[in-house]
């Protein structure tokens, strides 16, 4: 055999066959015992994208589990390096496309490391970006919760957190102009400030999620057939969290209350109100109720964070600094897309020098001081960070990303070896990866 990873089988002596088809009657006339490997993805609808499983099985039980990762590289990190420090934010956005704005926050905060204007971002930004945050991390959760639902055939679940992320993207669609991939943190502050009427539109919005976030409890928290299929399955004691490195709700599912936005906070998460929620259930069943629970406690945190900002309409949202902040403040335009008709006059109306100059750093970018830094925050899987290194030029000379989906991803072996097949799709369902992440 030369393939290691084929789907093949074991002989009593031995000998390996590899199997490319046919029904297994016929090829197990042969003497074939039941000592299988076999391949699970990277088409498989419940392998999270394009994630592939390599399982050794004995029967319906696995011996042996392997991820084989790479079906999804798009060369993000190796891209930025050729686009402007501001243009590498849509670029990173793109990783993990189910919580965008973690992947820009890390970014962004690492370049304001390098810039030494970390703690200058006006204060209604910063308020921005932790509401978006908070609520991508609800809607992030809601998919987990949804596809996770929808592998062992909870149906209801899963079109219920569909149904409920829809009313979160509406809201950052009114905000960034997009559904996903928005581009909308950028170093200094944020693209454009919030549009006029939204902030009853996230009032409004507060108050329908506090009405559904309920119905998940009540569907699967004390559900027999729920609780059979999650409870017990992919352990992994803090210990083995520890030693992999494993963060997020995993993490905080074994009792250890690691959150990097009360650990070391950052854009003054030290000023709002809320709970780290932890669990002494270390499985599958204990890491989706903290996601429930954590998305109650983000709701809190979107409901401080929209008050704060109803009292500072009108508030700057990008850094003074005219060499880091674009001449003219964006806004987004009537169809929901491009700027505005009062942005275009303001940069074309005013003065020549104000017309060159956005022209300069828009095409060239600023530049960034020689160095390199690290920044990290919590994002909905777990711990991401940036190391980004600057030559002091114009451009990023490295961006490397720190993705949880992909440190979580060594739990894997250990959460699925000596549980039954079916449990192997509610172990890696409870580790919540994207594969855009992990395959940058």
């Amino acid at each position: 055999m030369t393939d290691p990873y084929a789907s093949s089988a074991e002989t009593s002596d031995g000998q390996v066959y590899t199997v490319t088809g046919q029904d297994w009657d016929t090829i197990g006339a042969g003497g074939i015992g039941d000592r299988i490997v076999i391949n699970m993805g990277p088409q498989h609808p419940s392998t999270h994208g394009v994630l592939r499983l390599v399982l050794e099985i004995d029967g319906e039980m696995v011996t042996e589990a392997r991820c084989g990762i790479g079906y999804l590289h798009t060369g993000i990190e190796k891209s930025m390096e050729f686009r402007s420090w501001t243009q590498g934010v849509t670029f990173c956005t793109r990783m993990d496309y189910v919580a965008p704005f973690s992947n820009e926050a890390a970014y962004v905060a690492a370049v304001e490391r390098l810039l030494g204007i970390e703690d200058d971002s006006p204060e209604k930004a910063q308020i921005i970006r932790v509401l978006m945050l908070e609520l991508n991390r609800i809607s992030s959760h809601l998919v987990c919760v949804a596809t996770g639902g929808m592998e062992i055939g909870a149906l209801t679940v899963m079109t219920c957190g569909f149904r409920d992320r829809e009313i979160i993207l509406d809201l950052f669609e009114a905000i960034s102009g997009l559904r996903m991939n928005h581009a909308y943190f950028r170093p200094g502050g944020v693209a454009q400030d919030l549009p006029d009427g939204v902030i009853q539109q996230l009032r409004d919005a507060i108050k329908l999620l506090k009405k559904r976030l309920p119905e998940y409890a009540a569907l699967c928290n004390a559900n027999p057939i729920f609780k059979g299929r999650l409870k017990g399955v992919g352990h992994l004691d803090l210990a083995g969290c520890l030693a992999l490195g494993l963060s997020g709700p995993p993490l905080r599912a074994t009792g250890y209350d690691w959150d990097l936005r009360r650990k070391q906070p950052y854009w003054g998460y030290e000023t709002y109100d809320f709970d780290v929620i932890t669990r002494d259930e270390p499985d599958a069943y204990g890491r989706f109720r903290v996601r429930l629970d954590e998305m109650w406690e983000s709701l809190k945190i979107v409901e401080q964070a929209t008050e704060r900002l109803a009292k500072l309409e009108g508030a700057p949202i990008m850094i003074a600094d005219k060499k880091i902040a674009w001449p003219a403040q964006l806004s987004v335009g009537a169809d929901g897309q491009g700027n505005s008709a009062e942005h275009i006059q303001q940069i074309m109306g005013e003065s020549m020098e104000a017309l060159i100059h956005h022209f300069k750093i828009v095409t060239e970018g600023f530049r960034v001081p020689a160095g390199q830094a690290y920044a990290s925050i919590e994002a909905p899987r777990g711990e991401i960070s940036c190391h980004a290194v600057s030559d002091g030029g114009t451009k990023p000379y490295r961006v490397h990303f720190r993705d949880p989906s992909f440190v979580n991803l060594q739990g894997t072996s250990v959460m699925s070896e000596g549980a039954f097949i079916a449990d192997v799709i509610v172990a890696i369902a409870s580790i919540d990866p994207v594969m855009g992440g992990v395959d940058r």
